[in-house]
C-alpha cells in the first residue's frame, strides 16, 4: 500500500516540501519546483515558439513567482488532488524545462511537460518524462496516466507514442470533456513504471 500523501497534507502530518523529491536522470535532474525557481523559468517559457498551438507566455515574472509559490502548497484547495511539479536542470545547472504531474484517487495521474525550443531534438524531453513516469509509479503508486495535447502538436504526439502512450477511446474523449481538437492518450504502468519505451531523439 502507498503513502497517501493528500491525507498527510491535510492532517497536517508532513510538510509540503516532503510530498516530492529530486529525481536524477542521465543527463539532467528533476528539481522540485519552488518559487525561487520563477526567474529562469520565466525566461525558459518566454520561448514564442512554445505557444505554436496553445497557450500563452506567463504575463510577468512576479505572476509566475506568484503561480510558483502557490503549486508549493502540493495540494488542491479542494485537497482532491497531489501537484507534484519539478524543474528540469542539466549538469551545468541550465534550467530547460519543466514535468509535472497532478494525481488523482485510483491510482491516476494526468501528465504535462515542456521544454525550451534550444533544447528539443536531444532526446531530453523523452528522458525527463520517462524519469517522472518511474517516481511516479515507484514511490506514488500511480498505475493510469493520461495526457492531452492539440491534434496540430505532432512533436507531442510523437514523444507520447514513444513512450508507450496510447489515445483514448472517442467515449472516454467524450467522459472527460476532452475539446474537439485535443486527443487524450493513457498508458497503463506496472510498479516499476515500466512500459514500451521507443528510442527517440525529441
Amino acid at each position: 500500500m502507498g503513502v497517501d500523501f493528500i491525507a498527510l497534507l491535510g492532517a497536517g502530518r508532513i510538510a509540503p516540501r516532503d510530498c516530492i523529491q529530486p529525481v536524477a536522470a542521465a543527463r539532467l535532474t528533476l528539481e522540485p519546483q519552488r518559487a525561487e525557481h520563477a526567474e529562469a523559468m520565466f525566461e525558459v517559457l518566454s520561448d514564442p515558439a512554445l505557444y505554436e498551438y496553445e497557450n500563452a507566455p506567463p504575463a510577468s515574472l512576479d505572476a509566475l513567482r506568484a503561480r510558483y509559490r502557490q503549486l508549493e502548497s502540493r495540494v488542491s484547495p479542494n485537497g482532491a488532488e497531489l501537484w507534484l511539479n519539478w524543474v528540469l536542470r542539466l549538469a551545468d545547472d541550465t534550467t530547460i524545462g519543466y514535468v509535472q504531474a497532478t494525481l488523482r484517487p485510483q491510482g491516476r495521474a494526468a501528465i504535462a511537460y515542456e521544454l525550451g525550443s534550444a533544447w528539443w531534438g536531444r532526446g531530453l524531453a523523452s528522458e525527463a518524462v520517462q524519469a517522472m513516469v518511474n517516481e511516479l509509479a515507484q514511490h506514488y503508486q500511480v498505475r493510469h496516466l493520461f495526457a492531452v495535447h492539440k491534434h496540430q502538436n505532432l512533436r507531442s504526439h510523437r514523444l507520447l507514442l514513444r513512450l508507450g502512450f496510447t489515445p483514448c477511446s472517442a467515449e472516454e474523449h467524450a467522459q472527460r470533456g476532452v475539446d474537439a481538437d485535443e486527443l487524450l492518450m493513457q498508458r497503463q504502468l506496472t510498479a516499476a513504471g515500466q512500459g514500451p519505451v521507443t528510442p527517440a531523439s525529441s
